[in-house]
């Protein structure tokens, strides 16, 4: 009969995960009181919302929604115009979505980037 290998010695307290009860779900930066962050951008046939929930595209009367334990990661950009803001919503399992906004006029674009950034920093502080 062969010996059998000692049981890998224990976990230290304090390494590890947090016990169930000490797990807090989604971002905890707020005071209480205040409402969480959401973004918003539509134009005449689309919209791109950002909230707690998620993302959610909606183009020509079509909605997709995606909830953030679904959500690799999120990326936005001007398009090449510089008219519109595109954003990807790379799925868990590698597929990429888009939504694309039309701003208008021209300059809303840049306000949509600084307030996308920090609604998107809040919900994945981490990317």
């Amino acid at each position: 009969m062969t010996e059998q290998p000692p049981p890998p010695p224990a976990t230290p307290p304090g390494f590890g995960p947090p016990p169930p009860q000490y797990v807090q779900e989604g971002p905890q930066y707020l005071p209480p009181g205040q409402a969480l962050p959401e973004f918003l951008a539509v134009d005449r046939r689309n919209s791109i919302v950002v909230d707690a929930s998620g993302v959610a595209f909606e183009m020509y009367d079509i909605t997709v929604e995606f909830t953030w334990p679904e959500i690799r990661s999120v990326h936005y950009k001007a398009s090449d115009d510089g008219k519109s803001l595109m954003v990807a919503v790379v799925h868990l399992d590698g597929r990429v979505f888009e939504g694309i906004v039309r701003a208008k006029p021209r300059e809303r674009l840049q306000a949509w980037f600084a307030h996308l950034a920090w609604v998107l920093g809040y919900y994945r502080p981490t990317g």
